[in-house]
């Protein structure tokens, strides 16, 4: 999957944001809260996400995963090549992240989300 259909994905989704930090990070943010980072300057593209806490060791040892530096003690799995998941894979993991950090938002915002969510899936 490229940067480009990452990108897409992870802003059709409510309430989120893109920017770039410490120099060469793409960060996306729901609610000013990162769910997904890919690391520009790499060669291959390489991103993390949060995971569930039940999955994350068995995720870092997957063959192309490790636990994300400055991140893994919040259960985040950094992937070594962007390329090597598929695209199907890629909407499950980062929608999975982005639901796992939604719910560090106000109860208010979880719910507003939730309704911009459910309206999306009646419109697919």
């Amino acid at each position: 999957m490229t940067i480009d259909l990452l990108r897409e994905y992870c802003l059709s989704l409510p309430h989120v944001t893109e920017d770039i930090k410490w120099g060469s990070v793409l960060c996306f943010s729901v609610s000013e809260r990162i769910f997904f980072v890919v690391s520009l300057d790499e060669t291959p593209l390489g991103a993390s996400f949060k995971v569930r806490d039940e999955d994350f060791d068995f995720m870092c040892g997957l063959a192309g995963f490790v636990q994300a530096p400055y991140f893994a003690k919040n259960k985040w799995v950094k992937v070594l090549d962007i390329d090597t998941i598929s695209s199907t894979e890629w909407k499950e993991y980062l929608f999975q992240s982005y639901q796992l950090i939604k719910l560090k938002l106000t109860k208010k915002l979880q719910k507003e989300i939730d309704e911009m969510l459910s309206l999306n899936k009646k419109d697919e």
